[in-house]
């Protein structure tokens, strides 16, 4: 009986060493024990590759940026778009406003002293070459892109005097006394006379005025007189082709209007420096017929 109890207290104990024991193993099929904790499984594998076996493990540090690639796929240094070439914009023989402006700045700078009159010829050319000269640009004569900027970064804007220094502005709007009869309408706008037959405009040409001390007098008058051969007796200066319209002011030919432009002006009267086109004008012109000064 007491080799009973004996069993009985050895088979209790085991018992207890099974539940409590830390390194207990556990009876696996068959008998056989194996290890309490779960075994490990293999980590997966990276998606960038094989996994870096111990010891090969290099620093981590801010990532390379990739070098760009040329026009042919090839990494290489980039590039800035190359300038574009520059454009003709007027060349000799060009004629129009644009013209116009383009020399009105170069007299602006000094390299022109003709004009302007809106027609590309060699005194703008010569004037386009030595301004390009001057500031290391290709001596072409012609007006480009470059040399257009630089004239413009030099320059203002011409006034409508600087523009018309030399005349050749278009005709002013007839005022409307001259839109009825034979009228000769002088605008001191746009320093034209212009020679109408019932509204039509048939001729037109430059005209200079007085000065501010002898100025020519604005209204409504009639030619009363016509001198062909005319001098003057209180200056002595010729006076050809005169159609005297009020007191001693007439319109006539000036020799010194042709020679010297609007630098000068009359003592009154209305000067043409187109000889031909004055002829014309007195050849057709009658006595009664109105004058009409106006701004």
């Amino acid at each position: 009986m007491r080799t009973a109890v004996i069993r009985r207290t050895l088979a209790a104990t085991g018992v207890l060493a099974l539940v409590g024991g830390c390194t207990a193993q556990a009876v696996g099929p068959g008998g056989s024990g194996t290890h309490s904790s779960p075994p490990v499984a293999p980590s997966a594998p990276s998606a960038s590759g094989p996994a870096t076996a111990p010891g090969d493990a290099k620093p981590s540090g801010p990532a390379r940026p990739s070098a760009p690639s040329g026009p042919s796929g090839a990494s290489g240094p980039s590039r800035a778009p190359a300038a574009p070439a520059p454009r003709t914009l007027f060349t000799p023989g060009d004629e129009g406003k644009q013209v116009r402006e383009l020399q009105a700045r170069l007299r602006q700078v000094a390299w022109l002293f003709d004009g302007p009159t809106g027609t590309y010829g060699a005194s703008t050319t010569d004037a386009v070459r030595g301004f390009q000269g001057k500031r290391g640009l290709p001596r072409t004569g012609t007006t480009d892109t470059v040399t257009w900027q630089r004239l413009l970064n030099m320059t203002h804007e011409p006034t409508r005097d600087e523009l018309y220094a030399s005349g050749g502005q278009p005709a002013a709007k007839p005022d409307p006394r001259c839109l009825t009869g034979r009228v000769l309408c002088i605008s001191k706008t746009s320093r034209t006379v212009s020679w109408m037959v019932d509204g039509k405009r048939l001729m037109t040409t430059d005209v200079r005025f007085g000065s501010q001390y002898t100025p020519t007098r604005e209204g409504v008058f009639h030619v009363y007189w016509k001198s062909r051969h005319h001098v003057s007796t209180i200056y002595h200066t010729p006076m050809p082709y005169a159609m005297f319209f009020s007191g001693g002011q007439a319109v006539h030919y000036s020799s010194d209007f042709a020679a010297r432009g609007y630098s000068g002006a009359s003592h009154g009267c209305v000067n043409v420096r187109d000889e031909g086109k004055i002829a014309s004008l007195f050849a057709q012109v009658r006595d009664g017929d109105k004058v009409v000064i106006y701004w």
